[in-house]
């Protein structure tokens, strides 16, 4: 069942045209090769919290993913400037998040990401 629920998300990134998702932060959302997640693009002064509400609002408006989805940052931080952060779905892929939490973990949910858009700097895009 997990494998097919993979193939299934893998297909829906492939058929995503390139520059297809703009979050409302303003932060673009690309899809990477099959099995390789997405790119959230830097823009700008981002910090963590602006590429985690980008990929949540991803995967739950742009792949229709449930809320309760494990999202995975795939860029080991500390992001270099300029450079975007890649996520996906595969836990094996995993880095540590990025962010400030008490509870750890190298996962969050996408409902998770998303409330980090509610107190974006950018919200106003």
């Amino acid at each position: 069942m997990k494998r097919l629920y993979f193939a299934l998300v893998a297909s829906a990134l492939i058929a995503t045209p390139a520059a297809a998702f703009r979050a409302d932060n303003g932060l673009n959302v690309v899809a990477n090769a099959p099995g390789e997640g997405f790119t959230v693009d830097w823009a700008g002064a981002s910090g963590a919290s602006d590429f985690w509400c980008a990929a949540g609002e991803f995967a739950i408006r742009g792949l229709g993913l449930p809320t309760g989805t494990r999202l995975y940052r795939y860029s080991a931080p500390p992001r270099r400037s300029g450079e975007g952060i890649a996520f996906g779905l595969d836990p094996a892929r995993g880095q540590p998040t990025g962010l400030l939490r008490v509870a750890g973990g190298q996962s969050v949910t996408a409902a998770y990401a998303r409330r980090f858009c509610e107190f974006s700097r950018f919200s106003d895009r």
